[in-house]
């Protein structure tokens, strides 16, 4: 999730990994996201993680963070994400040539939700 200029969160479900310290995801085009980000960086991350805690609700993770962009390499982590999200084989972006595109960088700030990374497991 980004914020828009009016303060509205804006929610796109992306394709995230993990380089170093950071979370990354890879961007082709020029969308709201990218305005966002520049504008102000705080982003909050939410996804779905296996397993389940002693009251059987299921493992969630929960994000917070900062923001940085860079320029280029967005089809090449793209390509590289798509073998753990569409599986081996593939070729992501599906065309030639594809733009350079952007990498976003995220650095944690808090994290919570359900799991072993809470006190709530």
């Amino acid at each position: 999730m980004t914020i828009n200029e009016d303060s509205s969160p804006q929610v796109s479900i992306v394709w995230v990994g993990v380089k170093d310290d950071e979370i990354v995801a890879g961007h082709l085009g020029e969308g709201r996201k990218m305005a966002n980000i520049e504008r102000d960086p705080r982003v909050v991350l939410s996804m779905e993680a296996e397993g389940r805690n002693a009251f059987g609700l299921d493992h969630y993770l929960i994000v917070r963070g900062r923001a940085q962009l860079t320029d280029g390499g967005g089809p090449e982590l793209l390509q590289e994400l798509a073998y753990t999200y569409l599986g081996p084989g593939v070729k992501f972006p599906a065309f030639d040539n594809p733009p350079p595109g952007r990498v976003i960088h995220i650095t944690p700030e808090r994290v919570g939700g359900v799991g072993p990374w809470t006190d709530q497991t």
